[in-house]
């Protein structure tokens, strides 16, 4: 007979955002038992009367202060092997921050960073395989979802959206077929404004006009 062990339930977020045209991920740096000095990310034990997606929005605001953000679950972790303290299936989320966005985080927490996704440290538990399923996810929905858009501030222009393509990607994309594409999108518009950088041109300035959506595009 299968032997039956009591599981623990928690949740796990996996916090993306872009500065300096690199993919980012918010870590916390664990003070205790197991894993201590070890980064993880900001998670912890659903409590019995709470929903999980209340409990991952909760865990990211207590954590790391970010808060109103896009949030999707993205898979179940459940290894028996995966948390040495028992049996703990994790239920794991991913968030997408924009830079201009960013929470401050205090002067004097050394236990709280943005790690490049790039030059990950050693981390606690799975965390690696799940940081890693959560940036295919998100690769992949640039294919067929108005995603990258969540990282977008309230003006920006197509250069600034296709360099969230690229960085999440890791490669670079035909600017004549990117514009197209995007244009087409019926949820961004132009505003009528320009912005110059330096000598260059002036550049078109554009919006998203439903910021709280992912649209699926057909």
């Amino acid at each position: 007979m299968t032997e039956r062990a009591l599981t623990g339930l928690a949740t796990d977020v996996v916090v993306f955002t872009i500065t300096d045209h690199r993919l980012r991920v918010l870590l916390v740096q664990r003070s205790g038992e197991p894993f201590s000095g070890y980064w993880s990310l900001p998670g912890g034990m659903v409590p019995i009367n709470e929903a999980l997606d209340d409990c991952a929005s909760r865990m990211l605001r207590e954590k790391t202060g970010v808060h109103g953000v896009y949030l999707e679950q993205l898979y179940s972790f459940g290894r028996p092997e995966r948390d040495p303290r028992g049996r703990v299936v994790s239920v794991s989320y991913y968030a997408l921050v924009p830079p201009a966005r960013l929470p401050s985080l205090p002067a004097e927490s050394q236990r709280l960073a943005w790690k490049p996704v790039d030059a990950l440290p050693e981390l606690a538990f799975d965390h690696g395989d799940i940081i890693a399923m959560a940036h295919r996810r998100l690769a992949a929905k640039l294919e067929y979802s108005t995603i990258a858009l969540q990282f977008m501030g309230e003006r920006f222009t197509l250069s600034e959206l296709q360099s969230v393509y690229e960085t999440i990607l890791g490669e670079q994309l035909d600017k004549r077929n990117f514009r197209k594409r995007v244009r087409n999108l019926p949820c961004i518009e132009d505003t009528g404004e320009r912005f110059r950088a330096g000598k260059h041109r002036p550049a078109r300035l554009f919006r998203v006009t439903r910021p709280d959506r992912v649209d699926i595009i057909k």
